[in-house]
């Protein structure tokens, strides 16, 4: 029998592919980029395994010494139409309410540019679930650096520590999660190679499943629920989505 898990202190979000889905703007915008300088637009396989890292940490490698010019073109196509095709994921929100109604602290680190990301909570109503909302250049380092991690703690003066969960659906978000000791949980079939390195302790196939089991530890077993039954565990290396 697996050991009973509790709600836990703390839920820190990752938030495109996590809460929301704005990935065919995001490609779009680094295409628009990409063609500007004469380069091949990345389809939608190399775009979810390339596209994790800040535009900060990762532009520089794509463009080289103009990489400023191509951020400057990213960021005006993507501020033009991330409001158009913003929508949440299923059971994103339904999953805020219940932890923000029982008093769990939560907040996003995304690498998605600070600006952007409070925009489109904004846009969705969902300011008001998250302590912090901590997004690309707002610390001095991003994801998955822990300084972002510290930052999006700073409001309700909490440590990071095992009492935390960090959700995203990538390896980079369980790097992040391993890097400041967080429960690593990952959001659908996870994106990235890096899940040998950094896997997941637990796996949710999107946020309505996770909001079951918490249903469940809430409403119909006190304030546990066992592993066993309610949370499929990822195998040391999960193959990413097609």
């Amino acid at each position: 029998m697996s050991a009973p898990i509790t709600l836990p202190r703390a839920v820190i979000y990752d938030w495109d592919n996590t809460l929301v889905s704005n990935w065919d703007t995001v490609r779009a915008a680094l295409n628009h980029a990409l063609v500007s300088f004469g380069l091949d637009p990345w389809s939608a396989e190399e775009a979810r395994e390339r596209i994790k890292a800040s535009l900060r940490d990762s532009f520089p490698r794509i463009f080289g010494e103009r990489w400023t010019e191509a951020r400057d073109l990213f960021y005006g196509y993507f501020a033009a139409h991330h409001l158009d095709g913003l929508k949440p994921l299923p059971g994103a929100e339904i999953l805020l309410r219940h932890l923000h109604e029982r008093g769990v602290y939560q907040a996003v680190v995304s690498n998605k540019n600070g600006r952007f990301l409070r925009a489109e909570a904004d846009a969705l109503g969902w300011s008001r679930y998250f302590g912090k909302l901590v997004g690309a250049q707002d610390a001095e380092f991003d994801k998955p650096h822990i300084a972002p991690v510290r930052m999006a703690l700073e409001p309700a003066g909490i440590a990071p520590g095992a009492d935390i969960w960090f959700l995203g659906d990538a390896d980079i978000d369980m790097e992040c999660a391993h890097g400041a000791g967080l429960v690593p949980v990952l959001i659908g079939l996870g994106e990235g190679s890096g899940f040998d390195r950094f896997p997941p302790a637990h796996r949710h196939t999107d946020c309505t499943a996770l909001h079951r089991v918490l249903y469940g530890l809430v409403e119909g077993n006190g304030d546990t629920i066992s592993l066993q039954t309610a949370v499929e565990t990822v195998p040391t290396r999960t193959i990413p989505a097609p």
